[in-house]
């Protein structure tokens, strides 16, 4: 189900908020919990009821698991066997539904052989999810897991706001939260705190994220001709695009949350302010950086084992990054050269300290123009159906062949309001509409560099007489354009 669709909107949150806390006012603590886990369940299988086979098993089986691990009753030697087979059971199985058909084209190709493929569908989140678990089995094999009733667990999973595109939350962030006896009661202030956050994130997805992903998605079909204007146009929109629609899904999960009186944990805080590609990822999908941080990069030694390991445990976790992220090597090779790129800042860093030290505020935008620049052009790769594309997009950027830009483009980008506002304004709406893909660029870039990220607004929010009429303004905006509802780009990864 969609965030940015009718019937979550008008039918499922409604009915979600309103019963869990009926529920919990007639003290109906656990039937709560089950209610929220069953919907969230629903939400999960709306679209395809198949995927609730796969995420069901998965969490009985590692609750299984989970509590073997730990058990004071089993053996050592048998926890470390039980260990072993969880994790290859959660890593086998998102090996399979993600990179099967991968490995084996590329096994055919470069063996000249013909097996066949799976043709598997993707299940929706399987990569958060699958993470979430992990965690969790590697935190109970540890011996730094509380024992939780089974519902605790399935909830921690399931809790629709961050189920399919995160945060990636961890067991003690979250399940503490649902037995708060101080979180069952409906309070009016973390409503309308949630409320403006979910309206500022489902703004960023649909008004601006939308719009952008309708000229990126026209301009990769064919990407020979772009010439370098239309490239610069395109390579811009799509650096945009992802991000307000990844962290306007982060945005309204926040929100969510928030309305039910749940905290979830920040996953973006302005990473295109960052200066850096190390700073960038402390900003960016924050909660996967702690993830390989803690489980991948810290194991491996980090950087306790000198120079030279620490830059070979660091290729690792970007390469892990960049195939977490899809089987295309498009994906692998944006994670290496992010990987490379961070390698990179360290070096120069520690020679010349210009990352690290106090900075001139001319050093400073030098910086931010440079990882920006970086950004730019490796989102290309990201987001590029193969290499050969991504280097054909690349041979049209460098071509200074400086077209005029593509009609079709500027007519993706006339957004409904705006068309709207021009129409209501004699004088200057048809500057509005010839200029609007300048509009929709210019507010993009003062959100992401600029205003604060709506994280902070949730969390400082203290009622202001403009509230609701933004978020009014902005949900009404937003509705009015569900007709062209569209999922989000994570629920691919």
């Amino acid at each position: 189900m969609l965030f940015n669709s009718y019937i979550f909107v008008f039918l499922f949150f409604p009915i979600v908020i309103l019963g869990y806390f009926l529920l919990n006012r007639f003290k109906k603590f656990e039937f709560a919990k089950i209610f929220l886990t069953v919907a969230s369940l629903y939400f999960y299988g709306y679209f395809n009821w198949a995927y609730l086979i796969i995420i069901v098993s998965s969490i009985i089986v590692n609750y299984i698991f989970s509590g073997i691990l730990l058990s004071h009753k089993a053996s050592y030697v048998f926890k470390q066997l039980i260990f072993i087979v969880a994790m290859c059971l959660n890593i086998g199985s998102l090996g399979i539904f993600k990179y099967y058909d991968f490995f084996i084209e590329n096994f055919n190709t470069i063996f000249s052989t013909s097996l066949p493929l799976l043709n598997l569908l993707l299940p929706l989140g399987i990569s958060f999810f699958t993470f979430q678990q992990l965690s969790y089995i590697i935190d109970s094999y540890k011996g730094d897991v509380s024992k939780y009733s089974f519902f605790d667990y399935a909830l921690f999973v399931t809790y629709f706001p961050q189920l399919i595109a995160g945060p990636i939350v961890t067991h003690d962030e979250m399940v503490p939260q649902f037995a708060d006896l101080s979180k069952k009661k409906f309070n009016i202030d973390n409503f309308s705190a949630g409320l403006y956050g979910f309206a500022l994130g489902l703004g960023k997805k649909v008004i601006i994220a939308d719009t952008l992903g309708l000229v990126v998605d026209s301009a990769f079909t064919d990407v020979t001709n772009l010439g370098t204007t239309n490239a610069l146009l395109i390579m811009f929109a799509y650096t945009f695009q992802i991000y307000f629609d990844f962290s306007g899904y982060s945005d309204m999960a926040m929100g969510i949350g928030k309305m039910m009186n749940i905290d979830i944990i920040q996953n973006f805080n302005s990473p295109y302010k960052a200066i850096g590609i190390v700073d960038f990822w402390k900003r960016w999908h924050i909660t996967l950086t702690r993830f390989f941080t803690r489980y991948i990069y810290i194991p491996l030694g980090g950087n306790r084992k000198g120079e030279f390991r620490t830059y070979i445990n660091i290729t690792i976790v970007y390469l892990v990054s960049g195939i977490w992220h899809g089987a295309n090597w498009t994906f692998i090779l944006w994670g290496i050269l992010h990987g490379f790129a961070s390698i990179t800042t360290r070096l120069i860093d520690k020679k010349f300290g210009l990352f690290s030290q106090n900075k001139s505020k001319s050093l400073k935008a030098i910086l931010w123009v440079l990882t920006f620049a970086f950004l730019n052009l490796t989102w290309v790769m990201f987001r590029a159906d193969s290499i050969e594309q991504a280097f054909t997009f690349y041979k049209q950027l460098f071509s200074f062949n400086f077209i005029e830009i593509n009609t079709e483009y500027l007519e993706l980008m006339q957004i409904d309001g705006l068309k709207i506002l021009a129409d209501m304004i004699p004088f200057v709406g048809d500057y509005i509409k010839t200029y609007a893909y300048i509009i929709i660029f210019l507010s993009a870039f003062i959100l992401s560099v600029f205003a604060k990220n709506v994280s902070f607004r949730i969390k400082s929010f203290q009622a202001k007489w403009y509230h609701p009429i933004v978020t009014a303004g902005i949900l009404f905006w937003c509705i009015m354009s569900f007709a062209g509802e569209s999922s989000f780009l994570y629920w691919n990864f």
